[in-house]
C-alpha cells in the first residue's frame, strides 16, 4: 500500500530523474543482439567441442581398450582378484542377497568419474 502513495518528495524525485528516451539509431538493439549471439556461441562451444573430440578419440580409445584386454590375458589371475574385505558388504532388501562385486566396483568407478568431471568443470 505504501508503494501506491506518493508524497511531494517522491513526485519531485521522479520528475528530476525522468528522462526522455535517447535516439541512438538502433545502437542499443545491435549491442543486445551481439551480446546474445556471444552468449549462444559460448553455450554451444563446449558441447560441440566435446562431440568433435569424442569423434576424434574413438579410434585411439578402441585401440587402448584392445591393448588393455591383451594385458589382462597376460597378467596372473591373482593380480586381478580384488579381496572381498576391500568391498563394502551391501545387502539387497531383507532377502540378504549380496550385490555382485562387479556392480559395487562399477558404482565406485561411476562416482569417481562423476567427481572427476565436476572437478574439471571448475
Amino acid at each position: 500500500m505504501a508503494e501506491k502513495l506518493k508524497d511531494a518528495e517522491d513526485r519531485l524525485l521522479e520528475s528530476m530523474f525522468r528522462a526522455d528516451t535517447i535516439a541512438d539509431d538502433g545502437f542499443s538493439g545491435r549491442v543486445v543482439r551481439r551480446i546474445r549471439r556471444r552468449l549462444w556461441v559460448q553455450r554451444l562451444a563446449l558441447p560441440i567441442a566435446i562431440v568433435i573430440g569424442g569423434v576424434v578419440a574413438i579410434k585411439p580409445a578402441t585401440q587402448l581398450v584392445a591393448a588393455l584386454l591383451k594385458l589382462l590375458t597376460v597378467l596372473p589371475q591373482r593380480v586381478l582378484e580384488v579381496p572381498a574385505s576391500l568391498l563394502p558388504q551391501v545387502q539387497i532388501g531383507s532377502s540378504g542377497i549380496p550385490l555382485s562385486q562387479v556392480v559395487v566396483l562399477g558404482a565406485m568407478l561411476l562416482g569417481a568419474v562423476a567427481l572427476g568431471i565436476r572437478l574439471l568443470e571448475e
